[in-house]
């Protein structure tokens, strides 16, 4: 029977992990992550057919928005059985919601902010009605989805009253909403009368979540290979479309090496071996972000280079701003996660970031394609630097503080 997994579970059995509990990331939660490549996709796009910062700001808004749905359902399957039914139901209603969040992100700021907001705060809401009964066994457990509810339902209220005003106070509303969210976890959800959720209540399986962060930026990375794929046209010379298509796919090549290297691959072990796992809590969603951020913004420079019909002889400012401070932005997450699992910071990070705001102003008076082929010989100067001080020398273990 293809859905015998979904049959009910044993009415003993907890809703919360155990010992016994795969670690393995199911293949449900892969296929949860599909709506995530439409959100990001469109995303960048809409990011690129409009570049100022008011649509930067914008575009920045909804990636929070979107990407704070996947983090906070990543943590719930971590915390509970990913193999209950139970759980399984909450992450396909989930994905339905972000769905809908995705089909509203091309007009999220005009017409669909209802549904865009809508969507957001139900997954949040709804999530929190279904697990407080569920645990009506566990009043500890139960403490702690009741402070994360709380938290959320405060942040409903700028959630949809955004939704019914114009599109700058939207902005406003909006960000504080995220703000509230954001600083929710941060805090662990402080409730009067009830507290901040212990931190022994965030038990972490260190496999799966770290494993769930690592597909969450393979995930980002695909948004880049689907721009490359979707945007290469032949409306400019047939040389320029090859050294453009060549720029992207290597410069995708090396988001994904900086990523792994050292840091990327031992993150399992650094969450495994921490005295203190809230710690990650507390920043690999953040850091995360501003990676995952700068790859949107990098493969919205693809959609530029490769999708705009007659490239300018100079590069505007704007392409500028996009095709570096996407790598940047990059660069900038990742300092902050190799702070998080070996506790210091590699000198190229900070310098790719320098050697890219450098080379700005040089650029502004260059085709559009040098900008492309600045941001990849930082990149690759970067990568280069990893595989300098790493050959040779014995693997280096993760000391996260």
């Amino acid at each position: 029977m293809p859905f015998a997994h979904l049959q009910p579970d044993g009415p003993r059995r907890p809703l919360t992990r155990s010992a016994s509990t795969t670690r393995r990331v199911p293949l449900l939660e892969l296929f949860f992550d599909l709506v995530y490549v439409v959100a990001l996709a469109l995303i960048s796009r809409g990011l690129a057919e409009e570049i100022n910062w008011h649509r930067a700001v914008q575009a920045l808004i909804l990636l929070a928005a979107v990407w704070w749905t996947w983090a906070i359902t990543a943590l719930i399957t971590d915390l509970y059985d990913p193999e209950r039914t139970e759980i399984k139901a909450l992450v396909l209603a989930v994905m339905f919601g972000v769905l809908l969040m995705a089909s509203a992100i091309p007009k999220a700021f005009g017409d669909r902010g209802l549904t865009f907001a809508g969507a957001y705060v139900a997954i949040h809401l709804g999530r929190g009605l279904f697990i407080i009964p569920a645990v009506r066994n566990d009043p500890e457990i139960q403490r702690r989805a009741a402070r994360v509810f709380c938290w959320f339902t405060l942040s409903a209220v700028p959630w949809i009253g955004g939704a019914f005003v114009s599109a700058e106070p939207r902005m406003a509303l909006w960000l504080l909403a995220l703000g509230l969210d954001y600083l929710g976890l941060r805090l662990s959800y402080p409730v009067p009368g009830l507290g901040r959720v212990p931190a022994a209540l965030f038990r972490l399986t260190a496999e799966h979540l770290a494993e769930r962060y690592q597909q969450f930026y393979t995930i980002a990375l695909g948004d880049a290979i689907l721009v490359i794929g979707m945007a290469y046209t032949t409306n400019h010379s047939e040389f320029e479309d090859a050294v453009a298509l060549l720029l992207a796919f290597a410069t995708t090549l090396l988001l994904w090496r900086i990523y792994v290297h050292k840091a990327g691959e031992l993150l399992p072990i650094a969450i495994k071996i921490t005295r203190t796992p809230i710690r990650f809590l507390n920043t690999s969603p953040y850091t995360h972000l501003v990676m995952v951020a700068g790859v949107v913004a990098t493969a919205a420079g693809f959609e530029l280079v490769l999708h705009t019909h007659t490239l300018p002889a100079r590069t505007p400012p704007t392409w500028a701003a996009i095709m570096l401070g996407g790598p940047a932005l990059f660069l900038a997450g990742r300092a902050l996660f190799e702070r998080e699992v070996f506790n210091r910071m590699s000198w190229s990070r900070p310098a790719g970031v320098v050697a890219l705001l450098a080379v700005a102003p040089a650029v502004l008076f260059l085709p559009a394609l040098s900008a492309s082929l600045a941001a990849l010989l930082v990149l690759a100067g970067v990568a280069l630097d990893d595989l300098r001080r790493s050959r040779g020398r014995p693997p280096e273990a993760p000391m996260p503080s």
